[in-house]
């Protein structure tokens, strides 16, 4: 459960990577501007919202448990 978490946030930091990298070279040296930023950021928006949901279900389905934290002071 943990590697699909992992792999999951380091999807969505390479898909913003890309869309860091689109903006910067995009358009440059006469160049015309293309949709690679678009295309980066809508990947990480649908990653970020898949794991949102695969997180929900694995809790509904019981795969994971909340453990808490203490709220008293120690």
């Amino acid at each position: 459960m943990k590697w699909i978490v992992i792999l999951a946030f380091v999807a969505i930091l390479v898909a913003l990577a890309a869309a860091g990298r689109a903006l910067l070279k995009d358009g440059r040296d006469g160049a015309p501007k293309t949709d690679r930023m678009l295309h980066a950021l809508a990947w990480r928006i649908g990653l970020s919202v898949a794991l949102f949901v695969f997180i929900l279900i694995a809790y509904k389905l019981g795969w994971i448990q909340p453990t808490g934290l203490p709220l008293s002071p120690r």
